[in-house]
C-alpha cells in the first residue's frame, strides 16, 4: 500500500504506508508535509517508519519534526505500539501525555483510536 489520502471521521488524513521509507531526517518529514498538501489536514505515520532517533529525545529529532508539522498547520499522528520506547524514557512518556492533551500531535495505538479522536463529540 502506498501512502494514501483517506477520509476518516470526516477528516482528510494522509495514511502512511507502514512499509514506506523511513523518516530519519527533517527532509523526510518535509516530504510527508509536501504529500499532505494534496488535501490532508492530518498525517498518520506508523511508528515503525520513524527512526529510533525520534524516540530518543536527546537527539532533538522529534522536536524538529513536530515543529515542522505545527509550522505548516498539519496535525501529526504517530500510530502504533511505542511501549518499548515509553518504558525506556520518562521524558518521552511526559511528551506523549502532554501531546495527547492538545490538538497538534497525537500518539495513538491504531487507526481505530485515531478515528475515535477525530470523531466530534457533542
Amino acid at each position: 500500500m502506498a501512502d494514501e489520502l483517506q477520509e476518516r471521521a470526516g477528516v482528510p488524513v494522509l495514511v502512511c504506508d507502514p512499509d514506506g521509507p523511513p523518516i530519519a531526517t527533517e527532509r523526510d518529514a518535509l516530504d510527508l508535509i509536501g504529500a499532505a498538501f494534496a488535501g490532508a489536514t492530518v498525517v498518520a505515520v506508523p511508528a515503525q517508519r520513524l527512526a529510533p532517533a525520534f524516540f530518543a529525545l536527546g537527539t532533538r529529532f522529534a522536536g524538529e519534526v513536530m515543529q515542522k508539522f505545527v509550522n505548516y498547520r498539519l496535525r501529526l499522528v504517530v500510530v502504533g505500539d511505542i511501549s518499548a520506547h515509553l518504558a525506556a524514557s520518562a521524558a518521552l512518556r511526559a511528551l506523549v501525555a502532554e501531546s495527547n492533551r492538545h490538538d497538534h500531535i497525537w500518539f495513538v495505538p491504531d487507526l481505530a483510536a485515531l478515528d475515535a479522536r477525530l470523531t466530534p463529540h457533542p
